[in-house]
């Protein structure tokens, strides 16, 4: 009997890198905006690097509360259809079981196969069956909120770190370019890195990640120059 090959799937890694990826592309954008703007609005150095510190802080436990929140909200979603399907199987098994024919029907096999197929996975799993087939949760999709919120919070304290430690070594003169170019080059690399480990090309996520990423720094520098120029 051979060998059976297993393969590792790209889409086990949705729930993490989703979050990993938000996580860190708000910490560089957020924190290198605010940097960009207060440094704009001619303040000193102490200053831009309060900000920055608290900009870090306050917005990893920001992003691991919104991530914790949301993803728990799709678990409890998932939970209640599951328990939902638990009841209908044990109330009408039969009329579960040609639902989940039926699923198979519409996929491409003939009414007795179907049949067939469902009768066995039904024997095996039949919660599972229907929530794969039915409600398309899966071990791979399924919300894990602990997970995406340490995901999501980590990600932003490394992403944040860049704007802000380019901010303490940087000439206060060039604290505006040199923020900017190092968000920019790591937006880049955020773009580049998320797309290889999802399995994606590389140039549109690169491009699209950037291209926000400056946007955001833009609209605040000005506003900071603004504002600063005013008082």
């Amino acid at each position: 009997m051979g060998r059976l090959h297993t393969e590792r799937h790209l889409v086990g890694r949705v729930g993490w890198l989703r979050a990993a990826v938000l996580g860190a592309n708000d910490g560089i954008v957020s924190t290198a905006s605010l940097i960009v703007g207060v440094a704009a609005a001619e303040a000193g150095r102490s200053g831009v690097l309060v900000a920055g510190v608290a900009g870090l802080v306050a917005g990893a436990m920001s992003m691991a509360a919104g991530e914790y929140v949301s993803v728990s909200s799709q678990a409890d979603a998932e939970k209640a259809d599951l328990d939902r399907e638990r009841g209908e199987l044990a109330a009408a098994p039969e009329a579960e079981l040609r639902e989940l024919a039926g699923f198979y029907v519409a996929r491409g096999l003939t009414p007795v196969l179907a049949h067939e197929v469902a009768v066995q996975l039904t024997a095996k799993d039949a919660l599972g069956a229907h929530a794969r087939d039915e409600l398309s949760i899966s071990a791979h999709t399924t919300a894990r909120p602990i997970q995406a919120a340490l995901a999501s919070a980590a990600a932003f304290s490394v992403g944040a770190a860049v704007p802000l430690v380019t901010a303490a070594v940087a000439p206060t003169s060039m604290t505006v370019v040199s923020v900017t170019g190092a968000a920019v080059l790591s937006l880049a690399i955020l773009g580049g890195v998320g797309a290889k480990v999802g399995g994606a090309k590389m140039l549109t996520p690169i491009v699209r990640v950037t291209l926000w990423g400056v946007l955001a720094m833009a609209i605040t520098a000005g506003i900071g120059r603004l504002f600063g120029a005013v008082v």
